[in-house]
């Protein structure tokens, strides 16, 4: 049987019981669940501990960011596939990861998956604000700052050992880094699937208004260029204007 390894990394959010939540509810039984804690100094720790049961790795320590923490988390897990979950997200359903595993089962050739994401209102989880669709996703898009919903991104551990981690010269687009290094440069094999994986809280690190937005960008940037991939910011930005970016992300 396959085993799923899910990495949540956190600090100082007390979100993350809705998070632990969808993972321990999960009908799929072959789950590693693992946390890793910056030093949280509020409740948060206190959340997971209430779960510690249902965790099977939990660390708590100082970190160089969000993805030295998953680097941690990486290096950690022992599944066959790998996943991220965000302390403000959770999975979409209790069937999540049954439907994911399938996915691998019935295309043996691939050696990642993706699907689509839906944006909540922070407070109220039943106000859709936004929906991310992967569904028209190329790899020759990475050049114009467009990639796949990041947190629906499933890929065999085998992948990182042979392509590396997240780069922690990032302070946001180290997911975009990633999986352009994984699916452009790299050619891995991977599946979109039409189905929504992963809801997220609006506010988060990745969404946090214009600040978060340009610097977003100019990250996308830097990262195009440590690859060799060309790009511009006319290009980058022009993501905002053109009307394929409607396709990706709408409001419903």
């Amino acid at each position: 049987m396959i085993k799923v390894s899910i990495i949540t990394v956190v600090y100082n959010n007390e979100f993350i019981g809705t998070a632990i939540e969808s993972v321990v509810h999960q009908d799929y039984p072959n789950i590693e669940y693992i946390i890793v804690d910056g030093g949280s100094t509020d409740h948060t720790l206190e959340i997971v501990s209430a779960y510690r049961s249902k965790i099977q790795k939990v660390i708590s320590e100082p970190d160089m960011g969000i993805y030295d923490a998953i680097n941690k988390g990486i290096l950690m897990a022992t599944g066959d596939l790998l996943g991220l979950l965000h302390a403000d997200d959770y999975l979409a359903d209790d069937g999540v990861i049954s439907r994911i595993v399938k996915v691998f089962e019935g295309h043996p050739d691939i050696n990642a998956a993706y699907a689509d994401v839906i944006f909540t209102d922070r407070a109220d989880l039943q106000k859709v604000k936004r929906y991310y669709s992967s569904r028209h996703f190329k790899p020759w898009m990475f050049k114009y700052g467009f990639q796949p919903a990041h947190p629906t991104f499933y890929a065999e551990k085998k992948l990182f050992v042979e392509y590396g981690l997240y780069s922690t010269s990032y302070k946001i687009a180290g997911d975009f880094e990633l999986l352009m290094r994984f699916l452009y440069i790299h050619k891995v094999k991977a599946l979109y699937v039409r189905d929504v994986w992963v809801k997220m809280r609006i506010g988060g690190v990745s969404t946090a208004g214009l600040k978060s937005l340009f610097k977003l960008n100019s990250e996308i940037l830097t990262a195009c260029r440590s690859n060799a991939v060309y790009s511009n910011p006319l290009m980058v930005y022009s993501k905002y204007m053109v009307k394929w970016w409607g396709f990706i992300f709408r409001k419903t």
